[in-house]
């Protein structure tokens, strides 16, 4: 890999921000140094990197001196703040949140998509959304043998997209209920213990959520293509870390099961796992600190001449963000 780079970790303590460091360093990524950036809350603390304890700095206008890249993992009020001030001193951004993604002078990018993008940014890249990242590195190989015209998705989320808070209500409420206690939302509007329930985000007007629509839009800036249609259904499932989707593509001409297994195979950033005679398919405990997106259940769709149904299953913290994001940062180098 080419020169070393300064980069500076935003959010080094959060959930993605964590395997952000882990990635860096078990991807070996050519690091000349590294800042752990972070809100005030982690002041005085210490993270191990590479056998070696880092202080965590408090995050300000002036943390990107000498930067190169700035992994942004610290949600978007914290982007929209603190972005153009990394852009000014000469680093690249590559921000893990919504606040850049449907800006029309910023890259949205899945490397195994659409990498070349990279190339067109002006300071800034946006990594997709967890559920269209996972999705699309599942599908892009499905697109290019006969493009895709509509996608039907039904997502199961897990706990870890709502961040470290959203896995420990998690964990809490399950412990709650089997010890015979009521299940106490506050992360969640809803009990998540042995229940899900629709995405937490607003219902817009056409009666799809916030997370449903940045699978629609996204999709359509990540392919090039305004025309692919894309009808998800997001729910949040009682599984801590990866998620999984239900997915049928319709396209422009019949594609075997054979031909979509033998593309699927050679993919990069794919593992298929689809043993019928086993019913050993794609589950979120086998996809956990995993980098390939599982893909099985592959099968035509019996209500749609030119369809094809697949489940797919991604880690939430890695493909979903953390590495995702290391992968565009590598294209950097």
């Amino acid at each position: 890999m080419g020169k070393k780079m300064n980069v500076a970790v935003v959010g080094a303590t959060g959930a993605v921000g964590v395997e952000v460091l882990k990635t860096l360093d078990k991807r070996n990524f050519p690091l000349k140094g590294l800042r752990l950036l972070a809100s005030a809350r982690s002041e005085n603390r210490r993270l191990l990197f590479r056998d070696e304890e880092l202080p965590v700095e408090v995050l300000s206008a002036d943390s990107f001196q000498g930067i190169d890249v700035a992994l942004f993992c610290a949600g978007a009020a914290r982007s929209r703040e603190f972005a153009a001030a990394a852009v000014a001193a000469g680093a690249v951004v590559v921000d893990n949140s919504s606040a850049f993604r449907m800006d029309p002078k910023v890259p949205l990018v899945v490397p195994e998509v659409n990498g070349e993008d990279v190339r067109k940014h002006q300071g800034i890249i946006a990594n997709p959304n967890c559920t269209t990242t996972i999705m699309l590195v599942a599908v892009k190989p499905l697109y290019d043998i006969s493009p895709i015209r509509r996608i039907v998705v039904s997502t199961y989320q897990s706990a870890s997209g709502a961040g470290a808070k959203g896995m420990e209500e998690l964990w809490t409420q399950t412990a709650d209920v089997l010890a015979g206690k009521p299940a106490k939302p506050v992360t969640f509007q809803h009990p998540y213990a042995f229940n899900l329930f629709s995405h937490n985000t607003t219902i817009g007007e056409n009666g799809y959520n916030e997370e449903e629509m940045k699978m629609v839009n996204e999709t359509r800036k990540i392919m090039h293509d305004d025309t692919i249609q894309v009808c998800p259904t997001c729910v949040r499932v009682p599984v801590l870390r990866s998620h999984a989707e239900s997915i049928v593509v319709e396209q422009a001409r019949k594609v075997s099961v054979d031909e979509a297994l033998a593309a699927l195979s050679k993919a990069p950033g794919i593992k298929v796992v689809d043993d019928r005679a086993a019913n050993h398919f794609p589950m979120p405990n086998e996809s956990n600190d995993q980098y390939d997106v599982l893909v099985g259940r592959i099968r035509e769709d019996l209500s749609c001449a030119n369809g094809l149904a697949l489940f797919v299953c991604g880690d939430q913290l890695l493909k979903g963000a953390a590495l995702n994001a290391v992968q565009i940062a590598e294209l950097l180098v």
